[in-house]
């Protein structure tokens, strides 16, 4: 059984005992003897459960709640008075206090109280344990967003969160991390320990698309499993169902899933009976709405049904100064991976990343990241590091920037090609398919011309091609 620790805020020090020796054999108790002792006690210690006289010297019980409610507004407290004053108790309840007892306190009625409570506090510390770790599983445990566009939409999301099934439209480019945000209000909320449901609606056949929802009977289908199968709606019961690309259900599947939304019940394909679902359901789409509506593509009736919170994710561009801190953050999870040491952006780098268009937005840029720390060995993340990136370099051939002046002792062309190859391989770190792209030849030529003027990786000066092994 775990040890929970009770404060006990009483001037009353027969009380103070009395309380001690009934508690102490099933939990730590801490005493304190006015309002003023409280916040030192709550800064040094983790307390489960408050027990607080409404009468003190100095400052009254009220005031210490406001105090406990300020310092630690998760902590319960058990309000406790020798008179029957229901005003002042009502305010306390008011406030937040989880309960109260009148003196003389009845042992069966003060141990009753004090065991809900605390078996309250348990099932809140299993809830939250429960959301760390979900968080940790899926990598949102730290949202980073010091952009008003993305402080907004985490302002909306942790809204939705705070209700039961609330509905919601996420809307934001490929990569923008809607399924997080998605992933992060369901953490959020009391569905935490239930399930999250992901079904990408452009990933199925449309003909399958209402099986893949709504699930099917037994023998419904040639070939389909015997016992029939459960749909997406009734895995996700208790939990979230995240509809991403919403634009490309099939019509007649936006029809029953409008019908869900508005009856929280739905037949299987194939059935004659209907199923209750609890079901918070958060849609996703990287293109308006509003404009498959004006194509016929999508109902209108159910765009509202959807949209009754609307959270808008910027892309990246138009988050420059979330570019660095996105960086920062994922190179210390891929140190953490590859065990590499990077410890930062040097400036030159830092302009490149803050003015890439990053059209593949989070995902984009996590990628870049990654690669990075794997390949380099440096504790910075320099310029250097990024020469792969489209547009970093200019083609090494062409016929609108590059004269060539022959010297009048002649050249000779065979050395000529042996040079640039060499240098292509330089510049590229030895990858032989980035020193191909300089030289505007295929891989398969680069690889022949090196073996035809017989160049090594070595002769380069440059460290062989690294192996990576895939997990």
């Amino acid at each position: 059984m775990p040890t929970y620790r009770i404060l006990i805020v009483d001037d009353d020090r027969l009380l103070q005992n009395s309380l001690r020796n009934i508690l102490c054999e099933r939990y730590e108790t801490i005493i304190a003897g006015s309002g003023e002792e409280v916040a030192p006690i709550l800064r040094s210690h983790a307390v489960d459960l408050v027990m607080l006289d409404i009468r003190l010297p100095g400052i009254d019980g009220i005031e210490t709640l406001k105090l406990i409610r300020k310092l630690d507004d998760k902590v319960h407290v058990i309000m406790m008075t020798a008179y029957e004053d229901i005003k002042t108790v009502i305010t306390s309840m008011k406030m937040g206090a989880y309960d109260y007892l009148v003196k003389p306190l009845e042992i069966d009625e003060l141990e009753l109280i004090i065991e809900k409570a605390l078996e309250t506090v348990k099932l809140k510390k299993e809830v939250e344990q429960l959301r760390q770790e979900y968080l940790k599983q899926f990598g949102i445990t730290n949202i980073i967003g010091e952009s008003e566009g993305i402080k907004e939409a985490l302002r909306l999301a942790a809204k939705v969160a705070n209700t039961h099934d609330t509905t919601a439209l996420i809307e934001g480019e490929t990569g923008t991390g809607k399924e997080i945000i998605a992933k992060a209000i369901h953490s959020h909320s009391n569905r935490i320990g239930k399930p999250f449901i992901s079904i990408n609606c452009g990933a199925i056949s449309k003909d399958l698309v209402e099986s893949e929802l709504f699930g099917y009977e037994k023998g419904t289908f040639t070939g389909g499993l015997q016992e029939g199968k459960k749909g997406k709606f009734e895995l996700a019961d208790g939990g979230t169902l995240f509809l991403d690309e919403i634009e490309e259900l099939a019509p007649s599947a936006q029809v029953k899933l409008l019908r869900v939304l508005e009856e929280r019940e739905f037949y299987p394909v194939g059935g004659t009976e209907k199923r209750k679902i609890d079901v918070r359901i958060i849609a996703a789409t990287n293109r308006g709405l509003e404009h498959h509506i004006k194509e016929g593509n999508f109902r209108e009736d159910l765009y509202y049904r959807l949209n009754v919170i609307k959270i808008y994710l910027p892309p990246l561009k138009e988050r420059k100064e979330d570019i660095i801190p996105l960086v920062l953050y994922y190179m210390n999870r891929f140190n953490e991976k590859f065990g590499k040491t990077f410890h930062g952006v040097a400036k030159d780098a830092e302009k490149i990343l803050v003015d890439y268009p990053w059209k593949g937005n989070v995902r984009e840029l996590r990628n870049i990241v990654e690669r990075v720390i794997l390949l380099e060995t440096d504790k910075l993340l320099q310029s250097k590091h990024l020469s792969f990136l489209p547009g970093r370099h200019k083609p090494a051939l062409s016929a609108v920037n590059l004269e060539v002046q022959i010297p009048f002792s002649g050249i000779n062309i065979e050395e000529l090609n042996r040079s640039l190859l060499i240098q292509a391989l330089k510049m590229s770190r030895g990858n032989k398919t980035k020193a191909a792209k300089l030289l505007g030849l295929t891989r398969a030529t680069m690889l022949y011309r090196l073996d035809k003027f017989d160049i090594r990786t070595e002769e380069a000066e440059v460290d062989p091609e690294p192996a990576i092994t895939m997990r």
